[in-house]
């Protein structure tokens, strides 16, 4: 096959890339070009977007004796992942860009460029495996469950995974590693990056303010009462505990949480740990990583709302109009409206939507 190797500059792409050729095919690497301003070298700077990791690419890609391109994706990566990030926050929900790059970008943009160039495939070097089923092809979880990504690949349609190749699904990261030193790839210690690979800082709430600007408002209990004051509801997640900048202590004197986000009235509410619980929750535009359940049918899977968290055992159902109702066994805490919610029978991806809204076990 034809496979087009996307090659972020970090050890996973560079051995994945590694594999592909090992295998058999006709492999070129591609780096994405992401942003239109990078830093020229990743100290300081806690993404994949250097110069310094597009030069590491290109090195890795000389060590495999395969062709090298950069592809120009900044526009493109900027309306569809930093514009959509800011809109969210600023609509006070949560958002994961890094679905929303694989949706949009790695598995949209970069896929369709490739089917028309005439490649078959598109690789990279996230931890998730592709198995066939009964019905097509199928997402599962990684071997390695620390590094396992099949949640941010939830977005990912049964179409796309017929495109799709993960050659380190089945492979530990600390094997991964040591492979990259035997093959001789300069990036086998290379650190991982990490965070929000658009904010170098790591400072998501001076990106936000940046954008937004200053937007004060209140911060108040359940009761309505003023405990504090904020500079814009977007430097806050529901379930946050620290940085809430309360000045009156509570009654019980137990921490505060936030409990809900309102950038109309530019007011955040904050109460017990206990008012987090959410026994249910709505999510919208789902996306199928095969066939889509049964409209009105239960389905009985495990859920998961964070890229590691601990997943749910949950029943979600389809309606008609497109959502999907999901009911937790047990409260979960800190859901919040914008995070997406991934939803897997046993090992096996069955598909994501956005959560729109959630309800409380308990509102104190």
């Amino acid at each position: 096959m034809r496979v087009l190797a996307a090659m972020s500059g970090g050890v996973d792409s560079a051995v994945a890339a590694a594999r592909l050729v090992e295998a058999g095919h006709d492999v070129t690497g591609v780096h994405l070009a992401l942003s239109s301003n990078p830093q020229s070298f990743r100290t300081g700077a806690r993404g994949c977007c250097t110069i310094e990791d597009s030069r590491d690419a290109r090195r890795a890609a000389d060590v495999l004796g395969i062709p090298f391109y950069v592809w120009d994706l900044a526009e493109r990566f900027r309306a569809d992942v930093v514009d959509d990030f800011v809109a969210e926050y600023a609509a006070g929900r949560t958002p994961n860009p890094c679905l929303r790059c694989n949706e949009k970008i790695k598995f949209a943009a970069v896929l369709d460029r490739a089917l028309a160039l005439g490649f078959d495939a598109v690789g990279t070097g996230h931890y998730a495996r592709i198995a066939d089923g009964p019905a097509g092809r199928e997402l599962h979880r990684a071997a390695d469950p620390e590094k396992d990504q099949s949640y941010v690949l939830g977005v990912l349609t049964a179409e796309q995974l017929e495109h799709a190749i993960f050659p380190l699904g089945d492979t530990v990261k600390a094997d991964v590693r040591d492979e990259a030193e035997r093959r001789g790839l300069a990036v086998a210690r290379k650190p991982d990056s990490h965070d929000i690979c658009f904010i170098a800082d790591g400072d998501t709430a001076g990106f936000l303010r940046g954008h937004l600007g200053d937007a004060p408002g209140e911060v108040v209990d359940t009761a309505g009462a003023v405990v504090g004051t904020h500079e814009g509801t977007y430097g806050f997640t529901i379930g946050q505990r620290k940085g809430l900048r309360i000045g009156t202590p509570a009654a019980d004197g137990k921490p505060r949480y936030v409990l809900d986000i309102s950038p109309v009235d530019r007011r955040v509410t904050v109460g017990p740990r206990e008012s987090l619980a959410v026994d249910a929750l709505t999510g919208v535009a789902p996306r199928w990583c095969g066939a889509p359940p049964v409209l009105g049918e239960e389905l009985h899977c495990v859920a998961q709302f964070r890229a590691h968290g601990t997943p749910a055992v949950a029943v979600a159902t389809v309606s008609a109009g497109g959502s999907v109702s999901v009911a937790f066994a047990e409260p979960q805490e800190g859901v919040a409206p914008g995070q997406a919610i991934v939803l897997y029978d046993g090992s096996r991806v069955v598909g994501s939507a956005t959560i729109d809204e959630t309800r409380s076990a308990v509102r104190a």
